[in-house]
């Protein structure tokens, strides 16, 4: 407003007024808003500084990955022929440095059962009802031995299935068992095939027989069908194991891919071949951790540079003074000190004593500017002669002077402190078991089955079944192990237990730990079940017990067979697996992150939403929001500033106007005096 009066009255002084009062209030902003504007680029700076720190740590910490990966340092290679005998499938770090021969005399396969059937149409309903039971083992002659290991299966048959839903159902029950109908000679065919090995082979057996005995496989059906000219239930194929031998010891797998001959191997048998020994080696592959450690040096290098220029003093080509943008940022430069001693100090947890103990050790050293160097001749040493210690510097390390004590890292292992650590057992962990009384032998329960509903921690299971003859408790052991692990409702849930037998009495044992571990009988559905296998609603039953015991003193809570540190505790992160009849008696356990693991934490702490970069960086946009407000408030000041001298300026503009009428008057009045007045 004052500006357009100004100009309204034009400069009566002959000054240009509105420049002057935009110039004198240009003069009194520069200083301040040099200042602002000197802030508000550092800050952004800053900030953008920050970026390419963050970027560089995050690209750095990926090439610390691999490092703390032991497997790095076991990585194995392999050395095989051209041979279509054998393929090798995979190779670990687990596996066995040394030179093989293979030598393939039998090749597994499966057992398959054909079930001929009279019908025409496989969709067509059979009108047959009852359970069908399907259990694993394996055939001598017409003698069938159920394996405790291999877990059977049932399946409910309806009057109205079919022999296509009747495969059907075997397809979906879980197991291996595979089946399908087919068409032999214009005639449909059930064929039922197991997995391969000699210990996979199937008994079929059924609750009604006068109904399912078409689809039934068991000694019974062996010796009818032995005495028909065309017999209707055929075993196309028997179930094998593989043969081959290894280094000369003969070995029996029953699959052709075996993965638990050579630790860390996977290979499959394609043909036999007796007599052709295929020779192949397997070696230490140490290049890949080597390339790794060089990348570590070649990137620890590139970092320093380029932090060392965000926080140093440095000189250009032309010999001047360049400033880091962070070079007075206190957090910056802690970081970066940080980052320094963790990379050539000693790794925490490990002593000299672990073997090496930080970079120094292994050839790699420090200049005097901070970077990394490889001296090439300890370096190769360490390489060549001590190789196998590397990976206890990088990676995570996890000890214990007892083979009953195994250290675990959790999920929450970046809050455990590395070092040593006590730990006091005051309580083994046991499973809940159940055991019967003495029984006698032979026993034949197929006229008067057993048939009983138990728990096991705590789950039900459906009504179980023994119906058959049994010539040893060893035997009766092997079959009820093998029905209550067939159980769908333990199955399903991973549940199981193991039968074993002890003064001629069976005993059942979960195979979980702790204080939920129990076994009972809770239903003797035909009342003779202690007579039948000398366990009841009534058998002695104990439950297990959690694991106690301290760590460096301090109570930890005990879970089954793992014993946790206290939350907050220098331990927390880590657990304590204790095995089964460990003695009550003070342990050692350490624990190391590595020289990556070390790193990587570090790094992550700091990138993390509450760490010092990402509170540093709230702090620099908080001084961003105080400079916008102090910006506010200069302009608002030379606001008023402008305002003030444009009214002073007006007045003034008035005044000299007035004067300058008033001289006009009195010249005016001058020049018509007489005396004065022009002639």
């Amino acid at each position: 407003m004052t500006t357009n009066i100004l100009s309204a009255l034009g400069s009566a002084s002959g000054i240009d007024t509105i420049q002057l009062v935009k110039d004198l209030v240009g003069a009194q902003k520069a200083a301040p808003q040099a200042r602002l504007d000197s802030r508000t680029e550092d800050a952004q700076a800053q900030l953008s500084a920050y970026g390419i720190l963050k970027s560089s740590l995050a690209e750095f910490q990926s090439i610390l990955t691999p490092l703390s990966d032991p497997n790095l340092f076991e990585a194995k290679s392999i050395n095989v022929p051209d041979t279509d005998v054998v393929s090798f499938n995979s190779l670990t770090a687990e596996a066995q440095a040394g030179s093989y021969q293979l030598e393939v005399e039998q090749i597994a396969s499966a057992q398959s059962i054909a079930f001929n059937s009279t019908e025409t149409d496989s969709s067509q309903a059979l009108g047959k009802t009852g359970t069908l039971t399907f259990s694993l083992g394996e055939w001598s002659g017409a003698i069938f031995s159920v394996d405790a290991e291999k877990v059977g299966f049932t399946v409910v048959i309806t009057d109205d299935d079919t022999l296509d839903s009747i495969a059907g159902k075997i397809n979906d029950a879980d197991s291996n068992v595979l089946a399908s109908v087919i068409t032999i000679d214009g005639k449909l065919q059930l064929l039922i095939t197991s997995e391969s090995g000699a210990k996979n082979a199937l008994e079929i057996t059924s609750d009604n027989t006068a109904q399912l005995g078409v689809f039934e496989y068991n000694s019974t059906i062996i010796a009818d069908q032995a005495l028909l000219a065309n017999p209707t239930i055929i075993e196309t194929q028997s179930g094998q194991d593989s043969i081959f031998k290894l280094n000369g010891l003969e070995i029996n797998r029953e699959s052709n891919t075996i993965s638990d001959a050579i630790v860390g191997l996977d290979f499959t048998l394609n043909k036999a071949d007796v007599g052709n020994k295929v020779s192949f080696s397997i070696s230490q592959d140490k290049s890949s951790a080597e390339t790794a450690i060089r990348e570590l040096v070649e990137a620890y290098n590139i970092l320093k540079e380029t932090l060392g220029a965000l926080v140093g003093v440095s000189k250009d080509d032309d010999n001047n003074t360049v400033i880091g943008d962070l070079a007075k940022d206190g957090t910056a430069k802690s970081l970066v000190n940080r980052l320094s001693q963790a990379i050539s100090s000693t790794v925490s947890g490990m002593s000299p004593l672990d073997g090496f103990s930080a970079l120094a050790s292994v050839g790699v050293t420090t200049n005097l500017d901070g970077t990394l160097k490889i001296d090439e001749e300890q370096f190769k040493k360490v390489i060549s002669e001590n190789f196998d210690k590397l990976g206890k510097l990088f990676g995570v390390n996890t000890s214990s002077d007892s083979s009953f004590i195994t250290l675990n890292t959790g999920s929450f292992a970046s809050n455990a402190t590395a070092g040593e650590y006590v730990v006091d057992i005051t309580q083994t962990p046991t499973k809940g078991t159940l055991t019967g009384t003495v029984m006698t032998f032979p026993l034949d329960l197929s006229a008067s089955a057993a048939e009983f509903a138990m728990k096991v921690d705590g789950v039900s299971s459906n009504n179980i079944i023994l119906s058959g003859s049994y010539s040893s408790i060893e035997e009766l052991a092997a079959d009820l192990q093998s029905s209550i692990n067939s159980d769908t409702n333990f199955k399903d849930i991973n549940l199981a237990v193991d039968v074993t037998v002890d003064a001629g009495k069976l005993i059942i044992t979960s195979r979980s730990f702790g204080s939920s571990s129990s076994v009972e009988i809770t239903n003797d559905v035909n009342g003779n079940l202690l007579t039948a296998i000398g366990l009841n609603t009534s058998s002695s039953k104990l439950d297990g017990i959690d694991v106690k015991g301290t760590i460096n003193g301090e109570e930890a809570f005990g879970s089954s067979n793992i014993l946790l540190p206290a939350v907050g505790s220098s331990a927390y992160g880590l657990n304590i697996e204790v095995a089964e009849g460990t003695p009550l008696d003070k342990y050692t356990v350490s624990f190391s992150r590595g020289l990556a693991g070390d790193m990587a934490l570090l790094i992550s702490t700091v990138l993390s939403d509450n760490g010092q970069i990402a509170n540093r960086e709230d702090r620099i946009e908080s001084e961003k929001k105080n400079i916008t407000g102090d910006q506010e408030r200069l302009d608002r000041k030379m606001t008023a500033y402008h305002e003030r001298l444009s009214r002073q300026y007006v007045a003034m503009e008035r005044i000299i106007a007035s004067l300058k009428s008033t001289e006009s008057q009195l010249d005016g009045l001058i020049d018509r005096l007489p005396f004065t007045a022009s002639k």
